[in-house]
């Protein structure tokens, strides 16, 4: 009888560590009591937004076109009255309307999307509030709309081929190349916007930008997961999921592969939407009661914020836990959202590992390889849990735009969130505007959206630097079962997806991962399965 081998031990594992680094000279999203002001006029945004961008883009406009002549004219202009006249260097003309009809210049402004299928509030005013108001419209955009470009001085309508092809959304700052027409508006022939903010000299790593790379040996690096949608309480709950990914990221799942990788798992971003929205329940006036708890226990029910503290309280347990507040959770509405109290979880608050942040967040990260031939990596993080995105989808047409494409717009229009406060709500800001990116982060993320997508921005200047910044959709977990995590020292991303065979998840039925199970079959087995991310040029992915 042959010998039987014996049965391999597990190696000690010990849990990668990252440090939440000084984040002296970010921006804070903080509100704090002297700000907390509502008297301001939003129009104070827009002005010190455009005051703050404007000379970002009076640099990049000379050097586009400062010693450029006009040989657009000849192709660009439908109605061009004489090339000879635009013949010349274009000029910065100071304000919009002091434009000269027929010589070619440049204007710079803050844009304004005109679009009748957007949102009114006189509109909301007027109506009759004896008939429901119609669903909210899923796209503003339309063949009406208008783009105009604005200053202190006033407005012009910007119109031309050009600008019908470009992306543009309320709220971006421009440098409008063109001349104006005989009737009034601004032929443009090109655009000019404020560039990627500059970054910090970070240590040298791989010059492979792909969309997902995790070919080299990443055996002694820190991994973050990231996370969002988790909407636990929804009418079609996925606990057999969240389970899942709290015992994946704890390692009591899976064999030994599984639990090393879930080592280098140094940290726990959940980018919003922890909690289902609450629906509108009876609009009777319910009989007094007596409460109990300080709440009516028939038309509140506290489970799912005791369900989620669970969760968090396992994995606070074993890692560190960051959680920002979303669009459906116990939060304010507008932005920057605060964080979430900490009283409300219970005995995790208790933990010195369980953070609670603001959206928008910048977080700033070290860590030190495992690889003593590596030097200390520092990585800038920039969080927010989806709505900006959203919202400004909503201006584009798609295709051709995505919501990728337009996050990587962010970065070269230096705004977060352009549309606030046009149809995004935020606080009316007097003397600043924090949703101003002054500073490219390493990482951008984006939380909440419908599918997974990642790209690397590059941007190069004329002496050689490169701008470099990795920007990460991360889709709801509650329909797609999809935890991303990211490589800090490499910027890799890769995927893992958690499913349950023949379940359903937020309404939405689950792929099946291998043949259908029989009738008689036992109970089916909870695994993660690890996927490789499609192409973000995959039309899924608008």
């Amino acid at each position: 009888m042959s010998p039987i081998d014996p049965i391999p031990k597990p190696p000690t594992l010990t849990r990668y560590a990252t440090a939440v680094l000084d984040s002296e000279g970010l921006p804070s999203f903080q509100i704090n009591t002297k700000d907390k002001s509502y008297k301001h006029q939003y129009s104070n945004i827009y002005f010190v937004r455009l005051r703050l961008l404007r000379q970002f883009v009076e640099e990049r406009a000379l050097k586009r076109w400062g010693n450029h002549q006009s040989a657009f004219c000849a192709c660009s202009f439908s109605k061009c009255h004489s090339v000879e006249k635009l013949q010349g260097n274009p000029i910065l003309v100071p304000r919009v309307l002091e434009v000269v009809k027929s010589r070619m210049c440049y204007i710079i402004g803050t844009v304004y999307m005109d679009m009748p299928l957007k949102p009114n509030v006189m509109e909301d005013i007027a109506r009759d509030h004896s008939i429901p108001p119609p669903p909210p419209n899923r796209k503003f955009h339309s063949p009406e709309d208008n783009v105009m470009l604005e200053d202190e001085s006033g407005r012009i309508r910007l119109v031309g081929d050009y600008v019908k092809s470009a992306r543009l959304v309320t709220g971006v700052i421009v440098g409008a190349l063109g001349a104006e027409t005989p009737n009034g508006d601004f032929e443009v022939v090109d655009l000019c916007y404020p560039g990627m903010a500059p970054q910090e000299p970070l240590e040298e790593v791989q010059e492979e930008y792909g969309m997902d790379v995790d070919e080299d040996d990443s055996s002694l690096d820190q991994w973050i997961a990231v996370v969002s949608g988790l909407d636990v309480g929804s009418l079609s709950p996925t606990d057999a999921q969240i389970q899942m990914l709290v015992e994946y990221l704890t390692g009591e799942e899976g064999g030994v592969t599984e639990q090393v990788s879930a080592a280098q798992i140094s940290r726990l971003i959940i980018a919003g939407n922890s909690l289902a929205q609450l629906l509108p329940g009876d609009t009777e006036q319910p009989q007094k009661k007596s409460k109990r708890y300080g709440y009516d226990t028939a038309t509140f029910s506290p489970h799912p914020v005791l369900t989620l503290s669970d969760y968090l309280y396992d994995l606070a347990s074993a890692l560190p836990v960051h959680i920002l507040p979303g669009e459906s959770d116990p939060s304010g509405t507008i932005l920057p959202q605060q964080c979430l109290p900490r009283a409300m979880f219970g005995a995790v608050a208790k933990l010195p590992t369980f953070s609670c942040e603001t959206n928008p967040t910048y977080l700033r990260l070290g860590c030190q390889p495992k690889n003593p031939d590596r030097n200390l990596v520092e990585r800038t993080l920039l969080v927010n849990s989806g709505q900006p995105l959203n919202d400004m989808f909503k201006y584009l047409p798609s295709p051709p735009n995505t919501r990728l494409s337009i996050l990587e717009s962010t970065l070269k229009w230096r705004h977060m969130a352009p549309t606030a406060p046009d149809t995004l709500w935020c606080h009316p800001y007097f003397g600043g505007d924090p949703f101003i990116i002054k500073a490219t982060p390493d990482l951008y993320i984006s939380g909440n959206q419908r599918r997974f997508a990642t790209k690397i921005i590059v941007d190069e200047d004329r002496d050689g630097s490169k701008t470099r910044c990795r920007v990460v959709l991360v889709p709801e977990f509650a329909k797609t079962g999809v935890l991303v995590l990211i490589n800090l020292r490499s910027l890799d991303v890769k995927t893992v997806t958690f499913a349950v065979q023949g379940m359903t998840g937020a309404g939405e039925e689950v792929k099946q991962l291998s043949e259908p199970v029989k009738e008689a079959s036992p109970s089916p087995r909870l695994e993660p399965v690890s996927t490789a991310p499609k192409s973000s040029l995959s039309s899924e992915y608008m």
